[in-house]
């Protein structure tokens, strides 16, 4: 699992959730329910002062944990991937934050395992 701060384009559902994201030039599809939950940020590391009202956003990232496909028509080769990913209250801009599966491995080839 790494940790990442990239941004990334999602498309959401009426309810919020998110359902279509656009990352590194290709387009995923949400396959199962996403999971929504809040994690505490040090904001102080971040800004010189909390605004009186500013709590959300501020104290509490959302955070949202997707399973995706890519939508294109390889997709049923294509394994699921599974994200974090943060919504800024304020902006309503999405970043990336972590990537839970790595990248299905490939078979070694005989003179590359020597």
């Amino acid at each position: 699992m790494g940790l990442f701060s990239e941004s990334v384009g999602v498309s959401c559902t009426d309810a919020g959730q998110p359902r279509e994201v656009q990352w590194k030039g290709t387009q995923y599809t949400v396959t199962n329910e996403p999971v929504r939950w809040y994690e505490r940020r040090q904001w102080w590391l971040e800004e010189s002062r909390a605004p009186l009202g500013s709590g959300a956003g501020l104290v509490d990232h959302e955070i949202w944990r997707v399973q995706l496909l890519p939508t294109s028509s390889d997709a049923e080769t294509s394994h699921p991937i599974t994200l974090d990913l943060v919504r800024h209250v304020g902006s309503g801009r999405w970043r990336l934050l972590r990537i839970h599966d790595a990248a299905p491995a490939r078979a070694v080839e005989p003179e590359e395992a020597a």
